[in-house]
């Protein structure tokens, strides 16, 4: 078995307080502490990349210490290296199985570049942000207290992760509120998803397709010079194409998902 690897040295003693102050609040109900997102697939930028955990504690947690754990972790009182940390509490029985929906007990956004939210309520949000979060952390979850992430988070089924994907697609060719050159990079990322069923790291996924894609080629590689700066220095990238490609990629999302329900038959 492969090492665990460590986080990134800009984050190492920032990770490290949070799961002090974590297990501090949450105490003998704490379960797991595992970094996903961009930490997990070793893909972290320093200045474009978020700090992205999942937390997991026993349904005996009360429900009074969630407020306690989010002041606790907001960002300045514990001030945040990464452009922002989108930190989700699960409690640990409903992280256990595999499911389609939200399921969160909080939802902390706070840090430099990202708006405050918490959330309290998984019907305030789209669930499809959170399986996409727990297919990946069951994949390649960085345990930072607790057991292995396979042992602690469940993978969604394979059909509520394409949903999930649908959604994402949708959602990032909107457009607002995202950096244009990540929604494009979630677009190739939510493709090879769809052809290879595992998640791989923005630039790794970026350049699987511009291999494949010539049409697409130019705008990918331009997305990923931009991903290499800071948020506010992101290179514009030409609105039409960016329209066009994921479009594409909505439409190979659309095929995976009528290819698995051609395989499982009603439901």
């Amino acid at each position: 078995m492969s090492p665990v690897p460590a986080p990134p040295r800009e984050v190492r003693a920032y990770l490290d307080e949070l799961v002090r102050r974590t297990r501090a609040v949450c105490g003998p109900h704490l379960v797991g502490v595992l970094a996903v997102g961009s930490l997990a697939l070793g893909d972290y930028r320093h200045g474009r990349s978020d700090v992205d955990v999942a937390v997991v504690v026993a349904p005996s947690l009360p429900r009074r210490a969630l407020p306690d754990l989010a002041g606790a972790l907001a960002h300045p009182a514990l001030p945040c290296p990464a452009a922002g940390l989108e930190l989700v509490v699960y409690p640990a029985d409903f992280a256990a199985r595999p499911s389609g929906e939200a399921g969160y007990l909080m939802d902390l956004n706070t840090g430099p570049s990202l708006p405050e939210r918490v959330s309290h309520d998984p019907r305030e949000s789209p669930a499809f942000w959170y399986v996409l979060d727990r297919s990946l952390a069951h994949q390649s979850g960085l345990p930072l207290f607790g057991g292995p992430a396979r042992e602690v988070i469940a993978a969604p089924e394979r059909p509520a992760v394409l949903a999930a994907l649908r959604a994402s697609v949708r959602e990032h060719a909107a457009g607002e509120g995202h950096v244009t050159d990540n929604r494009v990079l979630n677009g190739c990322r939510s493709v090879v998803y769809c052809r290879t069923g595992r998640w791989f790291a923005k630039r790794a996924a970026a350049e699987a397709i511009a291999a494949d894609e010539e049409a697409f080629r130019p705008l990918v590689e331009d997305a990923l010079r931009s991903f290499e700066l800071p948020r506010e220095s992101a290179l514009p990238l030409p609105a039409a194409r960016v329209r066009d490609f994921l479009t594409w990629a909505a439409e190979r999302v659309d095929e995976a998902v009528e290819a698995e329900d051609g395989r499982t038959g009603p439901r």
